[in-house]
């Protein structure tokens, strides 16, 4: 009987890792590790799981967005989703993806709303260790000590503010979504609104409205957004400054510095 059981657990760990997510929804571990790798433009259409899940490549960028916000994950960065949370991915390069499924009661003091966590070396390499486990991996020892640094190293990691707040009205989503497309566009509110057949006054009332931001602080986090995915292609700052509209690259970096507490080149050097 024993070699029976030892047969089967021997087979199961030699298995190939599965990329759907079915198959990790009952798998008895606190924690579990999808790995799957998606090319450039390849879209995960809007879905939910049970646990919650931290999105997390460790090479690549990815686009997320639920109902009410998107988000720009490049490398060293992951997003924090709490369970029954409806959201989708699209694939902005090649994505060597690591999602981590953490059962709901041992994720509750992560939170439950969406937010970025800067992802430091030793966090990232017990993620990766954890990864190259089987699906059903031994809790003992090793595993368990990994599985327990991990949720520490979480729930100390780095907020980062970089959320872009996503509205519903079909006006405004217009005039957000012409936005991400070019960032670096200037177009007043006025221009906007004669664009969607709006009067500015009601442009500038949505914005705070849905977005909870003014139409110039919204603006500011998509470019900062974009900015943080440039600067992780090896974009230099002054190109970035130019393409997003800013008058200087000095000008650009001190927006930088105000939101993210460092300058451009200190947060991309950051491990």
């Amino acid at each position: 009987m024993k070699r029976e059981v030892r047969k089967v657990i021997a087979q199961r760990e030699s298995a190939p890792r599965s990329e759907r997510y079915p198959d990790y929804q009952d798998v008895p571990r606190v924690m579990t590790v999808l790995v799957r790798d998606q090319a450039t433009g390849e879209y995960n259409e809007p879905h939910v799981h049970r646990h919650g899940q931290l999105l997390y490549a460790s090479n690549g960028v990815m686009r997320v967005a639920t109902e009410r916000g998107l988000w720009i994950l490049p490398p060293k960065r992951a997003l924090w989703i709490p369970p029954g949370m409806i959201h989708d991915q699209l694939m902005l390069s090649a994505v060597k993806m690591r999602s981590i499924y953490i059962e709901p009661q041992a994720c509750a003091e992560l939170g439950h709303h969406c937010k970025v966590l800067e992802i430091p070396g030793l966090l990232r390499e017990l993620i990766l260790a954890l990864a190259e486990q089987p699906i059903e991996y031994p809790q003992e020892g090793r595993n368990a000590h990994i599985v327990a640094l991990i949720l520490s190293e979480l729930k100390g990691a780095r907020t980062l503010p970089i959320e872009v707040p996503w509205p519903v009205d079909r006006r405004l989503v217009t005039v957000c979504e012409a936005i991400l497309q070019d960032p670096g566009q200037d177009h007043s509110i006025g221009y906007w609104a004669d664009r969607v057949g709006a009067s500015s006054r009601t442009l500038i009332r949505l914005f705070v409205n849905e977005t909870g931001l003014n139409f110039r602080h919204w603006l500011q986090q998509v470019r900062l957004a974009t900015a943080i995915d440039r600067l992780d292609k090896g974009q230099s700052v002054g190109v970035i400054a130019r393409d997003l509209g800013y008058a200087s690259q000095s000008a650009f970096s001190a927006m930088f510095r105000r939101v993210m507490g460092e300058s451009p080149r200190e947060f991309l050097v950051r491990d």
